[in-house]
């Protein structure tokens, strides 16, 4: 009887340290608004919206460390790519809103520092790297975000839910390469077409605002192992080939990131310079839950020429994959 009384009390007291070691996982979990403090609204929105897994999918993949694209040879000018990546660091972030009745209307920035790092030959028939480039560049990233109020406590986390997420929409102050519209064909036959990613939203929370924001989208949700093509517009100010690609399938904690790069499938002079549409597509994770899919749009000479600075223009499009 001894024996089994003090299996029993091992199980319980196992089972007390699992579960306080499980609270405090959550606790501590980056999508947990218990997380940190928030005394005002402007806090308690922030903190709900980077605790949103729809809005914080969108950083992992936008930090390609882990995930450099392959460059093919014909890409030689002054230097021979042979990888490319960027490495992005938040060095700040700011939150504004307005409110009309019980609605806020939100407006969620964040200020990378960035680093392109171009891993080339001296050769273009080499495919071993002589040299490491680094360019730095920061580049802002913005998003809207709208609530309605939920109660009139004196905790404002709880006071507030989020309703509907713009697309992020981002890149350096000038660039010379900017995305237009992105075309996503999904394999449920559905389409979204986007032309200004902080005036497309998407549903967080559809009851009673679906007939009311007609406008609105849901977030795209797609079977594990699915195709996605998407398409994108590029205005250019130049004629060559520009460096687009596809970042997708990162978690929040950055794993399972995969990078591609968009081929060129036409290309048309306009008054600017060239309007070039890229493809590619993309298969879904095999993990259920948020992902984004981030676009990325460089000039073919920031990429081959060694003192080119970074112009990079930047969209993203959330979407949940379901088992």
């Amino acid at each position: 009887m001894y024996g089994k009384a003090a299996v029993l009390k091992n199980l319980l007291i196992f089972g007390t340290a699992s579960f306080l070691i499980f609270m405090v996982g959550c606790k501590n979990a980056p999508t947990d608004p218990g997380a940190i403090e928030a005394t005002t609204n402007t806090q308690a929105m922030l903190k709900l919206a980077e605790s949103d897994s729809a809005v914080s999918s969108f950083q992992p993949n936008y930090d390609e460390e882990g995930a450099m694209g392959v460059l093919t040879s014909d890409l030689g000018l002054n230097i021979y790519p042979i990888k490319v990546g960027q490495k992005l660091r938040l060095v700040s972030k700011n939150f504004t809103y307005t409110t009309s009745g019980d609605t806020a209307y939100g407006k969620y920035t964040q200020t990378f520092e960035g680093v392109l790092f171009i891993a080339a030959s001296s050769s273009p028939d080499s495919s071993r790297r002589d040299t490491v480039i680094q360019k730095p560049f920061t580049s802002v990233v913005t998003r809207n975000i709208i609530f309605v109020r939920t109660g009139n406590t004196n905790l404002p986390v709880m006071n507030w839910k989020i309703v509907a997420v713009s697309l992020p929409q981002g890149g350096t102050a000038i660039s010379n390469v900017n995305i237009s519209q992105v075309t996503v064909f999904l394999a449920s036959g559905d389409t979204l077409i986007v032309n200004n990613p902080n005036d497309y939203y998407m549903y967080r929370e559809n009851e009673g605002h679906k007939n009311k924001y007609k406008w609105w989208k849901d977030i795209p949700e797609i079977n594990e192992g699915s195709p996605v093509t998407i398409q994108v517009k590029v205005n250019s100010a130049y004629a060559d080939t520009d460096f687009v690609t596809l970042t997708h399938g990162a978690d929040f904690r950055g794993y399972h990131r995969e990078k591609m790069k968009f081929n060129l499938i036409s290309s048309a002079p306009s008054a600017n310079g060239y309007t070039k549409i890229y493809q590619q597509t993309f298969t879904t994770e095999h993990s259920e839950g948020y992902f984004h899919a981030v676009i990325n749009a460089y000039s073919k000479q920031e990429i081959n020429d060694n003192t080119s600075p970074v112009e990079i223009s930047s969209w993203g499009v959330p979407y949940y994959v379901k088992w």
